[in-house]
């Protein structure tokens, strides 16, 4: 079996940087995930940010986690439960403009530091989208400049732990979806496993590695490269032991960004076979995402261009 692709970014600056941009661009077009390690973001504080976010949890959110699964009759189960995850959440976001201080509950310390961790994620995101553009052969800037839209990308960050379950065959962590946006920088526990992507018909693990930041792209990333790079269905599975912690940074485009195939990579032979990614805005995408997340992407990609009027914002003809 395939392993899966470990992409260590300290050698894109010697002489195996030709290597590695084709690891990358294996791991773009057979899995829709990949690991980094070696990604400049420095261990110690990657140690302090998962430190204050495992205490976070302990003093302000696992009481209320325990409350609701009580409150849901969730610990005695028969059935498989279709409609809800295993898992204890809150959202940050950072662009266009922040709402950490708006979050209740955060320390002093800890605002300071996801703060800063952001900042350090959205240097990483936008230096691997020119690395994409690299591999793709767009122009430099080319992504960045597409998910800006006319203000800023936007930029979030989910922050979960999957508490220990106790039926974890009847109840997912966060059951399967891909993800709607552009690319995502995924922290996670180094030593509670649990999430796992689709990859031809069968569920693999995605290894937890410490100080590891995974990646995997989501639907407008297959939408620009024309279906070269595939967005890719992945799940938690609850544990029976231990809290998994997880820290997802979501760097898409603009609300007011104009989604489409990046025309150097629509081919003639896509005309002949007729197949149609459509054209969007951003914004119209996720709200019709919202009610469709945990279901096959392609009918999202039919109802999107239907909803697109005539001679606005038509259909791209692709591959």
């Amino acid at each position: 079996m395939d392993t899966f692709p470990v992409i260590n970014l300290e050698k894109l600056n010697g002489e195996e940087r030709k290597a590695t941009m084709n690891k990358i661009k294996d791991a773009c077009e057979n899995w829709g995930f990949f690991e980094l390690v070696n990604h400049g973001i420095p261990h110690e504080f990657l140690d302090t940010v998962e430190r204050l976010t495992k205490d976070h949890y302990k003093k302000c959110m696992e009481q209320r986690f325990k409350e609701l699964v009580a409150e849901k009759g969730l610990e005695g189960v028969q059935t498989e439960v279709s409609d809800m995850d295993w898992e204890s959440t809150f959202h940050l976001r950072h662009l266009p403009e922040s709402n950490i201080s708006e979050i209740p509950d955060l320390t002093d310390e800890y605002r300071k530091v996801m703060k800063e961790f952001a900042l350090k994620i959205e240097k990483l995101a936008e230096e691997l989208l020119d690395l994409l553009c690299e591999n793709l052969g767009l122009e430099k800037g080319y992504l960045k400049k597409v998910f800006y839209g006319s203000k800023a990308p936007t930029f979030g960050t989910k922050v979960s732990n999957y508490p220990p379950c106790p039926k974890p065959d009847l109840i997912k962590g966060l059951r399967a979806h891909t993800d709607a946006g552009g690319i995502i920088l995924l922290f996670q526990d180094d030593k509670v496993s649990g999430l796992q992507l689709l990859k031809d018909g069968k569920w693999i693990d995605v290894p937890p590695m410490r100080h590891s930041i995974v990646i995997n792209l989501g639907d407008q990333l297959e939408v620009i490269t024309n279906g070269k790079y595939k967005s890719v269905e992945h799940r938690v599975i609850a544990q029976t032991d231990g809290t998994r912690m997880s820290i997802a940074s979501f760097y898409n485009p603009g609300s007011d960004a104009v989604i489409y195939p990046a025309p150097v990579l629509v081919g003639r032979e896509a005309e002949e076979k007729n197949q149609v990614y459509p054209k969007f805005v951003f914004e119209d995408y996720m709200k019709l995402y919202a009610g469709l997340k945990f279901q096959a992407k392609e009918p999202r990609f039919e109802a999107i261009k239907a909803l697109q009027p005539n001679g606005n914002l038509g259909p791209v003809v692709t591959a």
